[in-house]
């Protein structure tokens, strides 16, 4: 066997792999391949790589979303548990931040949930602010 023929070799793996992994991604909306990036991400560099395409990927999709996730999440581990945590890191977004953040949280059903009936009606007058309102 040539080693001028290597290249070539690794060339046709790569083709195969990427052909492989656009496979997985069409059969079944990528049920597939969600274990395969799950593996990755284990993988502390790939994990890095992955969040960055992830962030990347929301800011051009959504960047009010991607702005309000990086300010929670600057806002510690502590928001996500404590409510009165999370209602202080929510008062730190503006208004089109907390409108796309409360959009995003009622579609995946990761609504803080309140421990009183305070705090839900607390809750409750955040969402009716936010809510865009329908022109007459």
């Amino acid at each position: 066997m040539p080693t001028y023929f290597i290249p070539l070799y690794i060339l046709g793996g790569l083709l195969v792999l990427f052909g492989l992994l656009a496979l997985l991604a069409r059969i079944r909306g990528g049920r597939y391949l969600r274990p395969v990036f799950a593996f990755l991400a284990r993988v502390p560099f790939m994990k890095r790589l992955l969040a960055k395409a992830s962030t990347a990927a929301l800011e051009r999709q959504n960047p009010e979303l991607a702005s309000a996730i990086r300010k929670l999440e600057r806002s510690g581990a502590g928001a996500a548990t404590d409510p009165r945590r999370a209602q202080a890191a929510l008062g730190r977004l503006t208004a089109e931040e907390r409108r796309a953040y409360l959009e995003a949280a009622g579609e995946q059903g990761a609504m803080p949930e309140a421990r009183n009936r305070e705090e839900r009606r607390r809750l409750e007058r955040m969402q009716q602010k936010t809510a865009p309102r329908r022109k007459r």
